[in-house]
């Protein structure tokens, strides 16, 4: 499955983030080894994580 991936603006010139593609479901990558795999959650469960770091 194709998948859109998207880092945030927010991550600089260091590679030290992960990117995130919206399509149903929410993959979450580690941006720096794609070809390691992905997390996948639900909309829900992504929307919880971010209310709870926030």
């Amino acid at each position: 499955m194709h998948r859109n991936w998207r880092k945030s603006s927010h991550s600089g010139d260091s590679g030290d983030c992960v990117e995130v593609a919206v399509d149903g479901t929410v993959g979450v990558r580690d941006s720096k080894a794609p070809a390691a795999g992905q997390l996948t959650v639900s909309q829900q469960a992504w929307s919880a994580a971010l209310d709870r770091l926030r």
